[in-house]
């Protein structure tokens, strides 16, 4: 089926109300729909199949079967990557689809959804031409001189859970790495955002990647809840909130299934003394609220000292002032929707809070005037934030940004480590030392001097509630396998 929304959106879906099984596109179990919902019309413009338990119980049995008795853990490291090479391509023919259907089901800009979708193929050429020369063998000699060889082998079949915020993007950084070290995968998409995943399902059919290596069936909790329980998933590598990351990490550890988590994030901008508020302007808006602030590090709390705060706060608020909230394939929209109705009623409730609890609402708060229809929220900047505040410790997931002024490094590290999270962060300053010394004081994953970066080339993940593990860079080939030691005597 082919959809077109208002003669811009233009998806080429054969199999929408199928699921990609055990390398064909199977029919489900019920006739049960998802409805995937505008964010910006409020209008339902798709439905999919909506998984049940027997359609993931089949998804589960192929890769099983797949990993177990296919070719493709046996494939030499080189035909694998053959394979990866072309799924790649294939993407790439069909980025103009993705970016579109991102911004169509998220309400993500275009202009956003253009250039970070180009992330997907990429991650896949990436880890193709790693696992070409991973050492998959490492022998060495003990003291008798005898040797033992350590070798990687695949983890088994994997269960990859994805939200909807960046729904291929974060699929891809599960994918890509798992089918580069053989393992086979049952994805489970949200179910607000499926299109994405079912185009790399045709993605990997075109490319020949084997019968039952890669299964998709979009569904909900109850789906989801089963996938991970189930005892030949042999890894669950998940992207979303915290709370259902400590419920995921309970289960796998009941069975001590492997698990790596990718959580939420309330990730902080130390402004220091020395730093030009107008060049670190050019990384801090865009970064404090990408897809409407919808991205686990987003730079939510900005931190500046309280001698400079009138004049830090005072530049970000008239920058943000300039944004453009509206329809997310104008070019000249800056923020679009939040991705759907709960989302909104969550960031306003959020907003409720930090009034009640005495932060000064700077600018925002609201819903946009001109924008009648669609889930839409003003961008908020709140004052006289206090680390002890809702707003400023729990995770909102939208345009919301707090401002805490410090009095020194000390006290600056101290803030920026007052909370349960520690996934990202940025530090801004005249001096990249200096900015590297706070960096290794603050309890993060990752941390950018003078900027906003991630490199899918470079690992990412959190420290504490932020989650386990590393997507991105080697180390994220490294979740996809288990070590062995093989003696000679």
């Amino acid at each position: 089926m082919g959809y077109i929304d208002r003669a811009r959106t233009v998806f080429q879906l054969k199999n929408a109300h199928s699921f990609y099984i055990d390398g064909k596109w199977a029919k489900p179990s019920t006739d049960k729909l998802l409805e995937v919902v505008s964010p910006h019309t409020e209008e339902v413009f798709m439905t999919f199949a909506e998984g049940a338990i027997p359609d993931v119980d089949r998804a589960i049995a192929a890769a099983r079967q797949a990993f177990d008795k296919g070719p493709w853990p046996r494939m030499s490291v080189d035909e694998r990557a053959d394979v990866m090479v072309r799924i790649a391509a294939n993407l790439r023919e069909r980025l103009p689809e993705l970016a579109e259907a991102w911004s169509a089901q998220v309400g993500a800009t275009h202009g956003f959804t253009q250039y970070a979708s180009k992330q997907v193929p990429l991650l896949f050429d990436y880890y193709a031409e790693m696992i070409r020369t991973w050492p998959l063998v490492d022998e060495r000699t003990r003291d008798d001189g005898r040797v033992a060889r350590i070798v990687s082998e695949p983890v088994g079949v994997v269960a990859a859970i994805t939200p909807w915020n960046a729904p291929l993007v974060l699929l891809a950084y599960k994918v890509a790495p798992a089918l580069a070290a053989g393992c086979t995968v049952v994805a489970k998409p949200s179910p607000e955002t499926p299109i994405d995943a079912h185009i790399l399902a045709e993605c990997c059919e075109a490319a020949g990647l084997p019968a039952g290596v890669f299964n998709v069936v979009p569904a909900g909790r109850e789906v989801g809840d089963h996938l991970i329980r189930h005892p030949s998933i042999d890894k669950v590598s998940f992207t979303g909130s915290t709370g259902a990351g400590i419920h995921i990490a309970q289960v796998c550890a009941e069975r001590l299934a492997r698990v790596s988590l990718e959580l939420g994030g309330k990730s902080a901008a130390i402004v220091l003394d020395d730093a030009d508020i107008h060049t670190a302007l050019k990384s801090l808006v865009p970064f404090s609220m990408p897809i409407t602030g919808q991205v686990c590090f987003s730079l939510t709390r900005v931190l500046a000292p309280r001698s400079r705060m009138e004049e830090v706060m005072g530049a970000y608020v008239a920058a943000v002032k300039t944004l453009n909230v509206g329809d997310p394939f104008d070019a000249a929209t800056n923020l679009g929707p939040l991705a759907m109705q709960r989302q909104r009623d969550r960031v306003e409730g959020y907003i409720a809070s930090g009034i009640a609890e005495g932060a000064q609402l700077i600018t925002g708060g609201g819903r946009p005037q001109h924008c009648n229809q669609g889930f839409f929220i003003e961008p908020t900047v709140f004052g006289d934030v206090d680390p002890s505040m809702k707003i400023a410790r729990e995770e909102i997931f939208g345009p919301v940004v707090s401002f805490m002024a410090f009095d020194d490094e000390e006290d600056a590290v101290a803030k920026a480590n007052a909370t349960d999270y520690g996934l990202h962060g940025a530090i801004y300053t005249a001096d990249p030392e200096r900015g590297y010394r706070m960096a290794r004081q603050v309890r993060a994953g990752s941390l950018t001097v003078n900027g906003m970066i991630v490199d899918p080339k470079m690992p990412f993940g959190g420290f504490k509630q932020s989650g386990v593990g590393r997507e991105g860079g080697p180390e994220g080939l490294e979740l996809y396998f288990e070590t062995k030691c093989i003696y000679f005597g």
